[in-house]
């Protein structure tokens, strides 16, 4: 992760960074170049390069910039011919980079070889301008188009054809903000669109192919940072210690992917649409928060394994995760959560196991909502903390709060919901067999269910004898509720440790 962060930003630095007015104080050619040097060392990026200046020209050539990947798993640098920085008379500066700038990654393949990947990063019509003052600078760029794209691949020295790969983001614009002081605070927002794959990959030794096509009508970021001075990103947690944030999200639009897949069980091919979704990441001394969205997805599948094309559709695939990932006194929230809704699967999937049609074949909807607090007692982000604790087989940390917000699960005429909310008792690790001992209260609801396994019986996926059991459970849990084939159930942990279902206790 570090690593990847280091190098996202690196390239943000070079190529996506940012702009202003003439309305801020002026800034110079080597003020502008002192910054990205500043910026990137802190980074733990090696920088060498010749200057030359000339009038209001800053020429800066045969640049190298070299970093080290993470746990001795190799290197990374990016070669730039020349980046030209000349002052416009009007207090803010140009910016021009060479259309093409090769990038080597030295690392390390699973048995130890080494193995060296060449990508070259291309632009058309890029422009840039800076301006502000040397403390707060704000930059302004666009481009036609930003490639990036597979050069070649070496293993132990002998190059290997593995095909092709690249992605491509025409009508770039973008602008950012740096602000220095004792953090070095960063905003950015970016569009482009279309943004398109293409891979076309072969494996050298076992001969399956990957061919994939694909994209983005548009793409948007928006987000903000906070980056410490003089932290090696090497440590994760250090660099959250000292002030490192991170919070940004990218917008996705009208996506379309093809893609066919040669291996020893033979092709498989398939294709996707989605009318766009989201992309959420953000990151502090706190917590981690992920999510993913994407609306309006549909699935077609065909080849090996497969005795027809599958299709799938469904409304929303959504999740989003919220942890802390630093050690406290104090409890902290967290939340997950999962949302598939209305999905829905071809007849053809449906007959093979209801050819009768017994089953309804409404869309069907899983929605699983939960928050709680724990405390950490390690540092998620500190390697040698985590050696430690897997030595010893310690707990990472405390669950103190569990609440279900939602639980809606809709499937072939029947919906199971719920929601709930428990604390633990980490002092009391008996009453429930090394877990901390509960109390609260769960409630669930369940309509159709006796009509569901109706159905299973007469389709014969459920022996007579199991629904049986299934109904013998159902009483001793759950009572008749006002609707007809409506369950409900009360599942109470009190203080005593006792386990009651709808006032009756069984444990």
């Amino acid at each position: 992760m570090t690593f990847r962060i280091r190098s996202a930003t690196a390239l943000a630095a070079l190529s996506i960074s940012m702009s202003g007015s003439a309305a801020f104080a002026d800034v110079t050619p080597e003020q502008v170049w002192q910054d990205w040097q500043d910026y990137l060392e802190g980074f733990g990026y090696s920088i060498e390069a010749s200057e030359a200046q000339s009038g209001d020209t800053l020429t800066v050539s045969d640049i190298a910039l070299g970093i080290d990947i993470p746990e001795d798993q190799g290197s990374a640098s990016i070669a730039l011919d020349e980046l030209v920085f000349t002052d416009n008379g009007d207090g803010t500066v140009k910016v021009s980079f060479p259309e093409n700038m090769p990038m080597v990654i030295n690392g390390t393949g699973p048995d130890g070889e080494t193995v060296v990947t060449r990508l070259d990063y291309r632009t058309s019509g890029f422009e840039m301008s800076v301006a502000g003052d040397p403390d707060d600078m704000t930059y302004e760029y666009s481009a036609g188009s930003m490639t990036l794209a597979l050069a070649g691949v070496e293993t132990d020295g002998k190059s290997m054809d593995v095909g092709t790969a690249s992605m491509t983001a025409d009508n770039v614009a973008g602008k950012s903000r740096m602000a220095t002081g004792d953090l070095r605070n960063v905003t950015q927002e970016f569009s482009a669109g279309p943004v398109t794959y293409a891979l076309d990959v072969t494996d050298p030794e076992e001969g399956g192919q990957v061919l994939a096509t694909g994209g983005y009508e548009s793409v948007r970021f928006e987000g903000t940072g906070t980056l410490p001075e003089d932290v090696s990103s090497d440590d994760m947690a250090a660099m959250l210690e000292a002030g490192f944030t991170m919070d940004g999200r990218f917008t996705f639009e009208n996506g379309t992917s093809q893609f066919s897949v040669e291996d020893e069980d033979g092709p498989m091919q398939g294709r996707t649409q989605s009318g766009g979704g989201t992309l959420d990441i953000a990151m502090n001394q706190e917590q981690l928060r992920y999510g993913a969205a994407t609306r309006d997805m549909q699935m077609q599948l065909e080849g090996a394994g497969l005795p027809f094309p599958v299709e799938l559709a469904m409304q929303t695939l959504a999740m989003d995760l919220t942890a802390p990932v630093s050690k406290s006194e104090e409890p902290r929230d967290f939340a997950a959560s999962f949302k598939l809704s209305d999905f829905t699967m071809s007849e053809m999937l449906w007959a093979m196991f209801d050819p009768g049609q017994e089953l309804p074949r409404e869309p069907a909807t899983l929605v699983l909502d939960i928050a709680g607090k724990a405390r950490l007692l390690v540092d998620l982000l500190d390697p040698e903390q985590i050696e430690t604790m897997e030595e010893s087989d310690a707990a990472p940390g405390e669950l103190n709060a569990l609440t279900l917000n939602d639980l809606t699960l809709r499937l072939a005429g029947a919906e199971l919901t719920g929601e709930g909310d428990f604390t633990f008792d980490n002092d009391d690790l008996e009453s429930f067999d090394g877990m901390p001992a509960p109390q609260g209260t769960l409630d669930l609801k369940l309509v159709g269910g006796n009509s569901l396994l109706d159905k299973l019986i007469a389709i014969g996926i459920l022996p007579e004898e199991q629904a049986s059991g299934m109904r013998m459970m159902m009483g001793l849990f759950a009572r008749p509720g006002e609707a007809e084939d409506e369950l409900i159930s009360t599942i109470e942990v009190n203080a005593e440790g006792q386990v009651l279902a709808n006032g009756q206790r069984i444990k």
